[in-house]
């Protein structure tokens, strides 16, 4: 057996992929606040003086489109346009959309905003994430490197929707009318930032991406181009990232679902105040993204170095059902809040603060322990031919999400905080314990050993 030095050491180009990533979620983020405040706000302060149904409208095509887009911007990059020139198309769409948002005069103008940055983010989004992991020969650094990646992801975001706020009252602003369209600009220009970036460092991208997936991850090999079937072990690792991805809608349709949670109930039943000083809600959101932020580093060390111990790292199966199992912990704490405060008590009896801090905590990390590590999953195990509409598959998962959980909520208020807040962590929970008893049948089907026996018998 031969020494081997393990090393973490990433290539360059994945931070050219991460901070592309930054960019675009600092400027999506940022048009996400910016779409509801702009359209619902009075035509004197400078909005369109629309309804908030019709702003919530705009919104949620937005978030749902841009989630449903990638797996068509897949299906073009696996087949027919190699990802890295779909990727600089998608970003130049996306600023062309938000600085279309910053001149509108109706929900016209918004919708067609909303189309641009949607065909735009399907082009950007899962194919960035696949050239990441194209990059990688060592396969077992994937799930640190997506979890570190995903720590540039939540820095935008967490620019984007704190700067926002200060540039439309205050830099932007102009007596009475707020500075929206001047914001709008701003996203616009932070994408030509990322596209100048993303341009400037392709030349670290070797050669990845240049030509569609179907003809090879790593296409700077000779690769002989037959256009074979899937294999019988190339179908179980599609099902694999299908069952995955149902797991995910279960996953994102309740975290979503927590945010509704967390500003309905701590709205009314939180002390919010600390020492004289009445805490924000809206730093609910701040800590979401400070605590991803932290975590993503530690977490893809963490997943390294598990992976070159003997015993190996938790398969992603186990991560999963961990995560699943952190956020039915998370509304435990809600019930708990409930208890302390009195269950059914008049919103003049707070419970404290820290309850919502630790929903706000047991929420992200499970957050960590589940979301980026759907994108290593695909670029490990994908076959060549789908590996970008399989990413899109795995945001597709969210976008469902995206669509039901206001529904949900809906039918959730019927009932009280003690009875909600109990029955879903209980799903929650059976949904992870199923990940662990059924691990060990899950992984095979990841396996290659029936490819291998295969050609064995063909030659």
């Amino acid at each position: 057996m031969s020494d081997v030095v393990v090393k973490n050491k990433r290539p360059f180009g994945f931070y050219v992929c991460s901070v592309a990533f930054m960019f675009e979620r600092m400027a999506y983020y940022a048009a996400k606040y910016l779409i509801y405040v702009f359209v619902a706000a009075t035509v004197l302060t400078g909005g369109l003086g629309l309804t908030t149904v019709e702003a919530a409208l705009i919104q949620s095509n937005l978030v749902a489109f841009t989630y449903l887009a990638p797996i068509i911007g897949g299906y073009i990059s696996d087949r027919y346009i190699g990802a890295r020139y779909c990727v600089p198309v998608g970003i130049a769409l996306m600023g062309a959309g938000y600085w279309v948002g910053s001149t509108a005069t109706d929900a016209v103008g918004m919708n067609i905003m909303v189309a641009l940055v949607a065909i735009g983010t399907g082009l950007f989004k899962g194919n960035v994430a696949a050239i990441s992991g194209a990059l990688f020969d060592d396969k077992e650094q994937l799930d640190s490197a997506f979890s570190t990646q995903y720590s540039f992801v939540n820095i935008g975001a967490f620019i984007g929707t704190t700067a926002v706020g200060i540039l439309v009252a205050s830099t932007f602003a102009q007596g009475e009318v707020q500075g929206f369209r001047a914001a709008f600009q701003v996203c616009a220009v932070i994408c030509g930032i990322d596209l100048v970036w993303f341009l400037f460092g392709s030349k670290f991208l070797g050669e990845v991406g240049k030509k569609p997936f179907k003809l090879g991850k790593e296409v700077e090999k000779d690769v002989v181009v037959e256009n074979k079937p899937l294999t019988k072990s190339e179908k179980k690792k599609v099902f694999a990232i299908i069952l995955i991805s149902t797991f995910s809608v279960i996953f994102w349709v309740f975290w979503y679902l927590t945010y509704l949670a967390a500003y309905d109930y701590g709205a009314a039943f939180i002390d919010m105040n600390v020492g004289g000083f009445n805490v924000p809600l809206s730093w609910f959101d701040s800590l979401n993204s400070m605590t991803c932020i932290a975590l993503g580093p530690v977490l893809g060390m963490l997943w390294f170095k598990l992976s070159k111990t003997a015993r190996g790292d938790l398969s992603l199966f186990k991560k999963l059902g961990i995560g699943l199992g952190l956020l039915g912990a998370a509304f435990l704490m809600l019930v708990f809040a409930e208890f302390s405060r009195g269950v059914g008590a008049s919103d003049a009896s707070k419970a404290s603060l820290l309850w919502l801090i630790a929903f706000g905590l047991l929420l992200s990390v499970g957050e960590m322990f589940f979301s980026p590590l759907g994108n290593s999953f695909v670029a490990k195990y994908a076959p060549n031919k789908m590996v970008s509409v399989l990413m899109g598959v795995w945001t597709f998962a969210t976008f469902i999400a995206g669509k039901s959980y206001g529904y949900l909520y809906a039918f959730a208020s019927k009932f009280s905080v003690i009875q909600a807040y109990s029955v879903i962590p209980a799903i929650l929970f059976v949904a992870a314990v199923m990940l662990f008893v059924f691990d060990k049948k899950l992984t095979t089907l990841l396996e290659d050993d029936n490819d291998v026996n295969e050609d064995a018998l063909v030659s």
